[in-house]
């Protein structure tokens, strides 16, 4: 579960613009604006204690207490929406939203499939379809992640939302239907048979071959040597 409850403390920033975000990120410091039941607040975290904050036991449905700087009140929030550096991959800028812990909320939560299939000791291929869906619980009681037992699944089962018991408390809110996951037999590539080309070498020596037997049999007698002949005997 996501009950844990982490301080987090937050300065309120005044500046703004592209230019002053880059200032920030040098300095260690990510941009964000915290959402409450007023007027939004810019703020900015050192991003080493943001880190910390997400990766505790709730994860990234920790519930922060945050805490702006030269204020004594604290704000319970959750991390709405975040962005992140295409390249390094370090967060550049949060939305944090405050809650109030009596009130349900809507979350996303990944899915985790646990065990070993049967159908993939039997040859079969696992496919996860279905990698988060959306819940709806008190903000202490968002499961940081929901985990689905796919020791049960044989070749040509498919698993689906209906078959997954959510926690005490939450409520999944997908359609029933939604596939999780599927076993299949493992696609066979048939390589196609390599066709035989004949050389053009080959070709023009048969040709050859058959012209030079025809010009052998067809050839016509010559006709000085005939009249020769006929001549002679005559004489005879």
């Amino acid at each position: 579960m996501a009950g844990e409850r982490v301080k987090l403390l937050v300065q309120e920033r005044t500046r703004f613009g592209s230019s002053e975000s880059r200032r920030l990120r040098r300095e260690g410091l990510i941009p964000g604006v915290l959402y409450g039941r007023g007027e939004p607040k810019s703020i900015s975290v050192a991003e080493r204690e943001l880190r910390s904050a997400l990766t505790g036991e709730g994860g990234l449905h920790a519930i922060l207490d945050v805490v702006v700087e030269g204020t004594s009140s604290s704000h319970p929030s959750v991390l709405k929406e975040y962005q992140q550096d295409v390249v390094r991959g370090g967060l550049t800028h949060i939305d944090l939203y405050e809650v109030r812990l009596d009130v349900a909320i809507q979350a996303t939560v990944t899915v985790t499939l646990v065990g070993e299939a049967a159908g993939t000791k039997e040859g079969g291929v696992l496919s996860q379809v279905t990698r988060e869906l959306t819940v709806e619980a008190l903000p202490l009681e968002v499961p940081e992640h929901l985990d689905f037992d796919i020791s049960e699944m044989h070749i040509g089962d498919t698993a689906r939302l209906a078959d997954l018991t959510a926690p005490e408390g939450v409520t999944l809110l997908d359609d029933p239907e939604t596939v999780l996951a599927t076993v299949t037999l493992p696609t066979r590539v048939e390589e196609p048979e390599p066709e035989v080309e004949e050389l053009e070498g080959e070709e023009g020596e048969a040709a050859e071959g058959e012209g030079e037997g025809e010009g052998a049999t067809e050839a016509p007698a010559e006709p000085d040597a005939d009249a020769a002949g006929e001549h002679q005997t005559t004489e005879g």
